[in-house]
């Protein structure tokens, strides 16, 4: 659980979660049934475990989210701006200098 807890503050510094959404899509899954069965057996030290868990990924899966509207947003302001200003400039070769 600690490698969880110190890859969600380096998110949380970053504002954006360095894991494939993959990984925390199944984690999620994986916690939530973890977390029904510690209910079912009615273990407050496995709860909460899985809970703070749980929330991490939730957290988690937020911040992508989040970062992927900004950048659709962003993508979507620069897509209005002309396709000349992505071409490359026409450079032509220096000339030959003639030996002489």
């Amino acid at each position: 659980m600690g490698r969880f807890v110190v890859q969600w503050l380096s998110s949380e510094r970053r504002g954006r979660s360095v894991i494939p959404v993959a990984f925390w899509y199944l984690s999620l899954l994986g916690g939530g049934m973890l977390l029904v069965y510690s209910i079912h057996k009615q273990d407050p030290v496995f709860m909460l475990g899985q809970g703070l868990g749980t929330f991490i990924y939730l957290r988690n899966l937020q911040l992508i989210s989040k970062e992927r509207r900004r950048l659709a947003s962003s993508v979507v302001l620069d897509s209005g701006s002309s396709t000349d200003s992505l071409r490359q400039p026409d450079v032509q070769p220096p000339a030959l200098r003639s030996a002489g």
